[in-house]
């Protein structure tokens, strides 16, 4: 008979992302780490800080506000984010959608 292998999709590297990052060992059988939850809990209540986002999030994550932006992004657009928090992933969705839009309708009329 075969060896068994882990099917489990591999999680794609964000630059800047260590491969422990998203290493099976991290990812619990629900499918979200530990900090993929806690983004999405920041995300939630964020306004609640004092002071910029851009600070709380380099306070509480240790990353820049681009690169946890690009963590954000990614999560979002898991199916286990959405299984995890519809109501907040669909939002977040949506704000994303409207900001894409903002930008496309800025560009077209030279603005």
């Amino acid at each position: 008979m075969g060896e068994e292998h882990d099917v489990r999709p591999e999680t794609p590297l964000i630059p800047g992302q260590s491969a422990a990052e998203t290493s099976p060992e991290h990812v619990p059988a629900g499918g979200l780490s530990e900090r993929d939850r806690d983004i999405l809990e920041f995300e939630r209540q964020w306004w609640k800080h004092a002071g910029a986002k851009e600070r709380a999030v380099r306070d509480r994550f240790g990353f820049s506000a681009t690169r946890y932006f690009q963590v954000l992004n990614a999560l979002l657009d898991r199916p286990e984010a959405l299984e995890h928090d519809p109501m907040l992933v669909q939002r977040l969705r949506r704000l994303r959608e409207a900001r894409q839009q903002a930008r496309s309708t800025m560009r077209r009329t030279g603005r």
